[in-house]
Formats: C-alpha cells, structure tokens, sequence
C-alpha cells in the first residue's frame, strides 16, 4: 500500500473487458491507484493513453513481478492459471474475469495457491449488479409472485459471421464459447438468486458455419431449493426473448432488453455521472398477472462500481469478497458438465 493508502492495482489486458468494465471503475474510485497496464497491442495502447497517465507495458510478467497489492485480470481464462498463481504468490491479491478459468481443475488450483499464501483471490462477477438482475431480487425478496417456480434468464445478441477475436477462434478447452462466455454470467446469477443447483439438461450448438466453438446454448438447471431455471445463450438471435422472466404462484415479473451500463461505459459515459445506470422507464418490466393487471415496475438503478467498492473493502479492511469463489467454482462445474453431455 501507498503512504497515502492506494491500493496499488496492476491491470493486464485492455480489450473490452479492460476498457469498458475495469479501468472506467479504478480511475473512479480513490480507494484504487492503477499504476500499470499490461497491453502489447498498439492501437490498445494507445486507447490507455487517452485514458490517464498510467505506465504501459507489453507483457504480463511486468506486472506480475511488480510487488503490488492487486492484479486484474482482464484476459483469455486459458491464461487466468498461470497468471493468477503467479500474482498471488507475488503477494497480491487477484481480481480475475469470467470464465473464472478455463477448467475446473485450473480453478481448484487457483483457490489451492489462494489459500496457501494467504491472499485474497475473486471473480468479477459485475452482472450481479446488473439493474434488471437488482431488480428481479428485489421482487423475489419481496414475496410479490408468491412461491417462484420457475426462473428463465436469457442473453441473446444478433453477432452475423464471426470476428477475429479469441472467443471466435478458441476452442472451449481454452474456456471460449457462448456458454462459458455469457453463460458464466447467468449461471452465476441463477446461483446467487436460488441456491445451489445440478444441471439437467444442456443444448450447445455451433450455428456459424466454421466456428471453433458453440455460439448459442440452452441449459436447465434444478435448484435444491424447488425453482427450475432456464438460461438462454446466444450470438445468433435475430430476435431476443425477455432478459428475465419469473414466474410464481401469485404472480410473474418479466423485462426485455439489456442494462445500459455495457453501452453507457462503451459509449464513454463515466459511473459517477448522474445518469449513469438508469434504464428509460420505457424498458421497465412487466409485474403482475394472476387474475391482477400487469404493471411496469420501476428498474433498479445498474450498479457496478458495487463490485470494485467491494474489492477495496477486502483488500483494505478484510471484508468478505464481493463474489465469493467457491461460488464462481460451482457456476463452473455445470459449464464444464454442460460441455461433457455434448
């Protein structure tokens, strides 16, 4: 830590994940001091540069050899093995992006090395502060669909012919793939909202002609707590269904379209402007039904400077991490099963 108490924070990566979802929250947050970032790519270094005055490096191991308190990793899971147990033996605690890795056995190795030295190591998990997902908990808390059923969460993008980028050209053994990608996230957020689960059924397809990996994935899972969820992945969805649909004895909560955080940050919008977050209240949800008309129901505001927030309150304080990684563990067991029923 700096004299001024900076979490000194290296970042290695700055394709979107780097750019949109980490740097925008590091250089809002006093808490965190990025010194240094990892990036070989010219145009992408030049993107840092616009960004602020931080040190620009080529590879990784200037980073990880560093002494600092936190390293992020912002790139390929089939790397997160090698970089994440090199960090925390350097003594830093590790923010890594989903997939958590790309197997399951990576990930076991990563939580071993975690506690073997004693430092601090966690899954940037941010759509847990998505503002529809808030809002679909705020609801189920409430008891407002009486006895919730079932449980349908889908992310479904239009994406045509593939691009050169490593989720196009990987392999899902390097932890590419629809499933692992978008999939790490609504797995997580059935998790979270229902408790733990096995998986019952999976359907992972390669739509696109020539694709190294599955590019649109159904699976079901049954939650011991007596809720069925639905997750629905796809880059090939001309027309997408509902973001979320709840359906309980009372009642049903269901919203279309996708928070705006993701554009708003790719737009250039920081998260401490005033209308970061908020969706127009022309894509609230749905709430209601049962023999009651539906209304719209307020959307929560989106809240991902939440994840960092929490970071800086673990790294600095002791605080429980804000995703817990044997949580971030159990959403990869049932995206590698899934793979194994293919």
């Amino acid at each position: 830590m700096t004299s001024a108490g900076a979490i000194r924070t290296g970042l290695i990566g700055f394709g979107l994940s780097g750019r949109v979802f980490h740097e925008p929250f590091l250089a809002a947050n006093p808490a965190f001091a990025l010194e240094v970032v990892a990036t070989a790519n010219p145009e992408r270094q030049a993107q840092v540069r616009e960004r602020g005055d931080y040190e620009i490096v080529a590879t990784p191991e200037e980073v990880l050899d560093r002494g600092l308190d936190l390293v992020i990793l912002a790139t390929p899971p089939s790397v997160h093995r090698e970089q994440g147990v090199r960090a925390l033996e350097a003594g830093a605690a590790v923010v890594v992006d989903k997939p958590f890795a790309a197997s399951v056995a990576d990930a076991e190795v990563l939580i071993a090395t975690a506690e073997r030295v004693g430092r601090t190591l966690m899954v940037f998990q941010n759509r847990r502060w998505d503002g529809d997902f808030l809002t679909v908990k705020r609801i189920v808390d409430s008891g407002a669909l009486g006895e919730v059923f079932r449980f349908e969460n889908t992310f479904e993008r239009f994406a045509g012919g593939g691009r050169d980028r490593w989720q196009d050209t990987s392999t899902p053994a390097e932890g590419a793939g629809i499933t692992f990608d978008l999939g790490s996230h609504l797995v997580d957020q059935a998790l979270d909202l229902f408790g733990p689960a096995r998986l019952v059924r999976a359907e992972l397809r390669t739509v696109r002609p020539g694709g190294a990996s599955e590019d649109d994935a159904v699976l079901s899972l049954e939650h011991s707590s007596g809720v069925t969820s639905h997750v629905t992945v796809s880059r090939m969805a001309a027309q997408a269904g509902p973001r979320f649909r709840v359906l309980g004895s009372t009642g049903a909560y269901s919203v279309y379209g996708l928070d705006p955080q993701e554009a708003q940050l790719a737009g250039g919008m920081l998260p401490t402007a005033d209308t970061y977050g908020y969706a127009p209240e022309s894509a609230w949800g749905l709430l209601g039904g049962g023999g009651a008309d539906a209304v719209r129901e307020p959307t929560e505001r989106g809240d991902y400077p939440a994840f960092y927030a929490g970071v800086a309150a673990t790294v600095r304080d002791g605080a429980a991490p804000p995703v817990d990684v044997h949580n971030a563990l159990a959403t990869l067991r049932i995206l590698e099963e899934a793979h194994s029923l293919q």
